[in-house]
């Protein structure tokens, strides 16, 4: 499986065809993420689905969905741009939720602020309406396989 996922990885790089990864990881495709080449970057999409919303009353997107997106984001961020064999092993994961997340299409953006030999820390943003109105942000710490014998 592991040189079979590696190909998939190797395939959506070259391909710019990203949904080869987001719909080949089960969660991903669950919750309808999708992630577009920006140039030398990506913007990644949670497109609003009323499967999504955790309270009903508000209405408002589950911030276990909200936290999983931009969990996932961030890994699939280091395959695809810091050439990550596999998916990367999370350290740990610290979510700031700032705004409610509204029943719309959410929006995340992710840099890497350090990497290493064995352990990248990458910083998530979520917004829905404007960027510089997030709704979450996110510092992740993640385990990379390549610095691993």
């Amino acid at each position: 499986m592991k040189p079979e996922f590696a190909r998939i990885i190797k395939e959506a790089r070259d391909s710019r065809d990203y949904s080869i990864l987001t719909n080949g990881i089960p969660y991903a495709s669950l919750i309808g993420m999708q992630c577009t080449p920006m140039g030398d970057d990506a913007l990644f999409t949670l497109p609003h689905q009323m499967s999504n919303i955790g309270n009903p009353i508000l209405p408002a997107i589950h911030g276990g969905v909200i936290g999983g997106f931009m969990e996932m984001s961030a890994a699939l961020h280091l395959m695809l741009f810091m050439d990550e064999p596999r998916l990367p092993k999370i350290i740990d994961f610290s979510i700031d939720y700032l705004r409610t997340g509204q029943p719309k299409d959410t929006y995340v953006h992710c840099e890497v602020c350090r990497q290493g030999a064995r352990v990248a820390n990458v910083a998530v943003t979520a917004w829905q309406s404007k960027r510089e109105l997030p709704i979450a942000i996110a510092r992740g710490h993640f385990k990379l396989s390549r610095g691993s014998a």
